[in-house]
């Protein structure tokens, strides 16, 4: 049997990751393209169309479909906003538009969605069915896969996870609310509150995660302080998800979920102390292993489940 491939492609802000994956998720080709000479929606358009392209020539056109993770809301393969690092892209039939410049079928899902689905189908949580991912990084986002399906409301307009209210009329939010586990639980809140409370590192490097993380092996007291906070409010945040979804494996994601085991063991200490018992009896919280493969994978992943469900179909 002749062997089948599909091309995922994660969009974002400043580059866009493009692949061509087999059907056991090993990826044959993958490459990096800058997006930071791109203006227009047009040029963004472009350059996909390319990479799409130059991907399927290295498998001599051998390709199910395009997977495309994109961000912002995504619903029906139409970008309908929220890609605020990118030009245009309101209202925009990517999909529709890509196939057409390509030839295959394409199916576009917030980028979100496609690293939780990624970790599902060929990462951490593969052999689960119901799953909380959370990707910590400048803010928060994430996905709820449901059976295997992923979940995102009405029209695809929800699971804003790193917008659930952990304090009522808290820190302002990028989004315009107050209180929410973004505002608190996210590397920008945890380097806020190093800062507040008087911490720094040596001079001319930056302030991120990892040198707050580097500190807190060092015992230095106030990046000790500010990560313990952190602990607690994801902690917060994680056992709410887990009292309405209890989910098989929450994952989560993120430069910082690669510091090493202990910090996935202080958050899952605090989490299971707050979380209902009996929600969280069969949930494990860990780490994604998938790094930042997990959304070109996810994507690739979500066009063989869409052929094969078309093909059931038949």
């Amino acid at each position: 049997m002749q062997e089948k491939f599909a091309i995922g492609i994660d969009v974002g802000g400043s580059s866009l990751k493009c692949g061509v994956v087999n059907q056991n998720g090993e990826i044959i080709h993958s490459f990096l393209q800058s997006l930071e000479e791109t203006s227009t929606e047009a040029d963004v358009i472009t350059l996909i169309t390319a990479a799409a392209l130059q991907c399927a020539a290295t498998v001599n056109n051998l390709v199910e479909g395009i997977g495309v993770g994109f961000p912002g809301i995504v619903d029906q393969n139409t970008v309908i906003g929220g890609a605020d690092n990118l030009p245009g892209f309101n209202n925009l039939p990517l999909g529709q538009i890509l196939k057409a410049r390509t030839g295959y079928p394409v199916w576009v899902n917030n980028d979100a969605n496609m690293m939780g689905y990624g970790e599902l189908k060929y990462g951490v949580a593969s052999g689960s069915e119901n799953m909380v991912f959370l990707t910590v990084g400048t803010g928060i986002g994430g996905a709820i896969l449901i059976d295997g399906k992923i979940f995102g409301g009405h029209q695809n307009r929800g699971a804003e996870l790193g917008h659930i209210m952990i304090n009522h009329g808290g820190k302002l939010c990028s989004c315009g609310a107050k209180g929410c586990f973004e505002a608190y639980a996210s590397i920008s809140a945890l380097i806020e509150d190093f800062r507040d409370a008087g911490g720094t590192i040596a001079k001319g490097d930056q302030i991120t995660g990892r040198s707050i993380v580097a500190k807190y092996h060092e015992n230095d007291s106030i990046a000790k302080i500010a990560l313990q906070q952190h602990f607690d409010y994801m902690a917060t945040g994680i056992a709410s998800l887990i009292n309405v979804f209890s989910p098989q494996k929450v994952v989560i994601g993120g430069g910082i979920s690669e510091a090493g085991q202990f910090y996935v063991n202080e958050i899952k200490t605090r989490t299971l102390g707050m979380a209902m018992p009996a929600a969280a009896q069969f949930t494990s919280i860990v780490a994604a292993n998938l790094g930042n493969k997990a959304g070109l994978l996810g994507c690739a992943a979500k066009v063989f489940d869409q052929i094969k469900n078309s093909d059931n179909h038949v």
